[in-house]
């Protein structure tokens, strides 16, 4: 049995959705297609009578005559993967409602997200390679989500730390530099989740709404400040807020189910959570295209700064990309990454790249100057 090779790396070839299947088997054919996590147990009649030679079916729920059918074609067939609390084959990203289905009845412990860290918890380390094979599928299939979204789209990166609370002057200035970022027309894009990350998400969120929308949702939200010790209050005040202010502008953010015990914040309206914390981190500071931002934070951020200098350093991705610090005495003082970083950069093409600011309110033109140079 061969793989058809037509078209096969082009993401038009891809079917992600019952009505993508109906456009293509109106086409004619679904010859070479790859059709992603789509329940056809209703299409049983369209997949006997169209061609889907050298089609790779992934995770589709099928009648049994139509999988026959298609694999006497030629095609292959990766049927769905039944007791697991997720998709391995997944065609998108996942959105705030897919991760908490659930929430406001049985609380948080019973939400996808919740039942897909327990699962990570009982597999990682059981050395069982259909598990692990597993967790690669799903993420390989969350990548190729997000790379799909983020076409043409300038991204900038903020990281910070997961403990700024809610209701503080902080969290604030982050949502509001989330918001500035945003109305300039960048895609904000951070780790996802709680403190400065949920910040950065809100204000995006906020970019359309009027000025005092932020200021109502940061009050609003400062009831809750933590996820501990509910994280089901800390999300239900998140989706109060996304219920009250509907239709907010679009961010990205990219969680792990490594550091499962955070949860992911809801303000973000694409979420591409991963299994594997490296890749995700890796995959965080490659797509933010147009620049990292990295506000105060603890060991994960210090970690960003450094994975963020490598490639600027190497020159691996092209020409270097900006990095904003912002906190003088924090990364001078506190977590000394600034000299460090200055160190590493002199003499180099991201030497001009690079700067460190006082507060959040410098950090956008800061980024505007070095995307300039």
């Amino acid at each position: 049995m061969e793989i058809s090779k037509d078209s096969a790396s082009a993401p038009d070839n891809e079917i992600e959705s019952l009505t993508e299947f109906d456009a293509a088997v109106a086409a004619g054919s679904l010859k070479g297609r790859r059709i992603q996590s789509v329940d056809l147990t209703d299409r049983s009649a369209a997949l006997v009578a169209t061609d889907t030679s050298g089609a790779v079916f992934l995770g589709c729920r099928m009648e049994p005559a139509a999988a026959e059918k298609v694999r006497a074609d030629g095609a292959f067939v990766f049927p769905p993967v039944p007791g697991i609390p997720f998709d391995p084959y997944r065609g998108v990203l996942y959105s705030p409602d897919a991760l908490y289905d659930g929430l406001a009845q049985g609380g948080y412990e019973s939400t996808p997200d919740a039942r897909a860290y327990r699962w990570f918890c009982r597999t990682r380390s059981d050395g069982d390679v259909f598990a692990s094979m597993l967790r690669a599928l799903h993420d390989d299939a969350v990548s190729d989500a997000l790379d799909e979204l983020l076409v043409g789209e300038r991204v900038i990166g903020v990281m910070g730390g997961h403990a700024t609370p809610r209701g503080s002057a902080p969290y604030a200035a982050a949502a509001r530099l989330g918001r500035t970022l945003a109305r300039s027309g960048l895609t904000v894009a951070t780790g996802g989740g709680p403190g400065a990350m949920e910040a950065a998400n809100l204000g995006a969120h906020a970019a359309p709404h009027p000025d005092a929308m932020l200021d109502e949702a940061c009050e609003l939200l400062g009831a809750t400040p933590s996820f501990t010790p509910s994280v089901t209050d800390w999300a239900l005040a998140a989706f109060a807020v996304r219920k009250r202010w509907p239709d907010g502008g679009r961010s990205v953010s990219i969680p792990t189910w490594f550091y499962g015990h955070e949860p992911p914040n809801p303000f973000a309206d694409h979420i591409a959570k991963y299994f594997a914390n490296a890749l995700r981190e890796d995959g965080l500071l490659a797509r933010s295209t147009a620049g990292v931002i990295f506000l105060p934070g603890a060991a994960g951020t210090v970690q960003e700064i450094f994975d963020s200098t490598t490639p600027n350093y190497y020159g691996s991705r092209g020409e270097p990309s900006p990095m904003v610090l912002v906190g003088r005495d924090h990364w001078t003082r506190e977590l000394p990454a600034w000299p460090l970083l200055r160190a590493l950069a002199a003499g180099r093409p991201m030497e001009s790249r690079i700067a460190l600011v006082d507060t959040v309110e410098e950090a956008p033109e800061a980024l505007a100057r070095l995307s300039a140079k």
